[in-house]
């Protein structure tokens, strides 16, 4: 299944190291357990998002998806993808930018039709096939429709998608440039939360994270003596304080890393998705992998 991973030191800019696909593990595997686009986001000291992601179609994209990033930002946002709607081309891989914000999911929405018809003229905010942008451009337009507070857009996207289109998941996290949501929805993918304080669980340590499937690994020397907030869909170290997201769950980490969480979907989607409904692709690339 895809990866997610988002980090919060804001107010604080973190330098940190990121590789997004560990080579001698992931060529190693073979068929759908090989991932289909990587992609990482941050901003610059002046707010501007940034992007920098690669569909895995061919051995140039691999090894550009294998090279080491070295960047700095309050917040980032890293995708692993595998596949579910839309073919491996760059304008399908995650994260995507809307208003000035980076936001990346896992799961699967269907009955599309039906969300390009609720969006509207804001369908002109998509430009791929996922149903992962059209979650995130109903996001905007609901963000926009509440003066601009996120955690507002946030709830009546996944409200109305809840109630009316087909679902499997809804984990998503979206970053500004001090400022970080998660939602994990409903309990079939995991989403944990670390608080992580200056050094870690140790108070000397930087931080080095690294997902048990080898997709993913982070280092930051700055995490020795900064706070962070981590969330990801697996926990990637040994430090006891990895939280469980609750289902229905949103996450906001504001600046300073305050944290404030509810729950805003406490019961089952309408139309609740299994494996068995989806489409063999789409069943494939939310397995385990």
């Amino acid at each position: 299944m895809c990866r997610l991973f988002g980090l919060s030191s804001a107010p604080n800019r973190t330098h940190a190291t990121f590789w997004l696909l560990d080579a001698p593990d992931s060529l190693s595997r073979q068929s759908r357990s090989d991932p289909d686009g990587t992609g990482l986001g941050y901003f610059t000291a002046d707010g501007t998002p940034r992007v920098d992601r690669a569909p895995i179609a061919a051995y140039e994209d691999r090894a550009f998806a294998e090279d080491a990033r070295q960047v700095r930002s309050a917040t980032f946002l890293a995708h692993v993808r595998f596949a579910s709607t839309g073919g491996l081309d760059a304008r399908n891989t995650h994260p995507f930018q809307q208003d000035g914000r980076l936001f990346a999911h896992n799961g699967v929405i269907e009955g599309l039709d039906r969300l390009d018809d609720h969006l509207g003229d804001d369908r002109s905010l998509v430009g791929g096939d996922t149903d992962s942008e059209r979650f995130f451009a109903l996001i905007t337009r609901e963000t926009r429709g509440h003066g601009g507070d996120v955690t507002a857009g946030i709830q009546s996207a996944a409200h109305w998608i809840a109630r009316n289109l087909p679902v499997f998941a809804l984990n998503l996290i979206l970053i500004t440039p001090d400022q970080l949501w998660a939602l994990r929805y409903p309990e079939t993918h995991d989403l944990y939360v670390l608080e992580r304080q200056a050094g870690g669980e140790h108070g000397n340590r930087h931080l080095d994270h690294s997902g048990s499937h080898g997709r993913m690994r982070v280092h930051s020397d700055h995490l020795a003596e900064q706070p962070a907030v981590v969330v990801a869909s697996e926990r990637m170290d040994d430090n006891p304080h990895w939280r469980l997201m609750e289902p229905g769950e949103l996450l906001h980490v504001g600046p300073g890393l305050r944290t404030d969480r509810r729950v805003i979907l406490p019961g089952p989607p309408s139309h609740r998705l299994t494996l068995d409904d989806l489409r063999p692709e789409a069943a494939a690339s939310q397995k385990a992998a």
